[in-house]
């Protein structure tokens, strides 16, 4: 019991040291595909390799059904605020992230994105959720949740409040589904809806 919870206490102190990795390295490296690399890089490579090293359980697998039924159907019903949203200036101002000439370049970066959307659900919604949820699972969503909502400073305000909503969300579908492949596809689609929205 101490050698399990020393082993997830270790791990979730180099996740977070991750993620202050992530906040500096992001700075640096603030291009387009070079912050998907970061991502990609520091939300997945990095931490997965060492929970697999660990054997530890974070959600990487296609999981039960029940989990992608709730995230196509939050989605639907998530299309009409998007589109209220995609209206209001702060969000029209800033979004999509990033700039495009022609739709054929919206596409390809649209594309690229999956890399840091994948990545980002398999980091707060796999490292962060899973090993520690078995234990605890309020503890768990709460460990991923407060990152996750402070990853959204700096952008429109309300994206705040509704990121923290949505990161408890998240969670819950994916620990009833095992996975955490039902909130990266509700997550990267309704994002690429917005950012269609917004164009």
């Amino acid at each position: 019991m101490l050698g399990e919870n020393l082993k997830l206490f270790s791990f979730y102190s180099f996740s977070m040291f991750l993620i202050y990795a992530h906040w500096l390295l992001s700075k640096r490296f603030s291009g387009f595909f070079s912050s998907i690399l970061v991502d990609f890089s520091l939300y997945f490579i990095i931490p997965f390799s060492i929970a697999s090293l660990m054997k530890l359980n974070v959600g990487l697998s296609i999981g039960k059904k029940d989990g992608y039924k709730y995230a196509l159907l939050l989605l639907l019903l998530s299309l009409p605020l998007s589109y209220y949203a995609s209206n209001l200036r702060e969000f029209d101002d800033y979004y999509p992230i990033f700039y495009f000439r022609t739709w054929n370049e919206f596409i390809l970066r649209e594309i690229a994105l999956t890399l840091s959307f994948f990545a980002c659900e398999a980091f707060y919604r796999g490292i962060l959720l899973f090993p520690l949820a078995k234990k605890n699972e309020t503890l768990a969503i709460l460990l991923q949740n407060v990152p996750y909502t402070l990853l959204h400073t700096g952008k429109p305000f309300l994206e705040i409040p509704y990121a923290f909503v949505a990161g408890v969300v998240f969670c819950k579908i994916d620990l009833k589904s095992e996975s955490f492949l039902p909130s990266f596809l509700l997550h990267y689609t309704g994002s690429l809806i917005f950012d269609i929205f917004c164009a």
